[in-house]
């Protein structure tokens, strides 16, 4: 079975109020592959951003209804994952 590219597990990172100020504690949130698991996913973000996970949560956001006029539907379902850090390590989404 051929590894996953680590670009294609984490998709992107969710930047929010409630991220950015776990960000102070040292977690990280990302939108993650559906299909991804905990060690898969600390291992891409090692790789993309050089840093130590000392832990990984993930969930997956359930859909929401949604109404366009008379076009009733669902938001999609997508896997969330917050990241924890080693003391000392950061990642700078900013550029700063």
């Amino acid at each position: 079975m051929k590894d996953k590219d680590p670009r294609e597990i984490i998709i992107r990172p969710i930047i929010s109020e409630h991220s950015y100020d776990m960000m102070e504690k040292n977690v990280y949130t990302f939108e993650v592959a559906k299909t991804s698991n905990k060690i898969e996913i600390a291992q891409a973000i090692e790789a993309i951003f050089d840093v130590k996970v000392k832990k990984v949560n993930t969930l997956n956001v359930k859909p929401k209804p949604k109404r366009v006029r008379y076009q009733e539907g669902y938001t999609r379902t997508w896997k969330k994952a917050m990241v924890t850090l080693q003391e000392g390590d950061a990642i700078d989404f900013f550029g700063a």
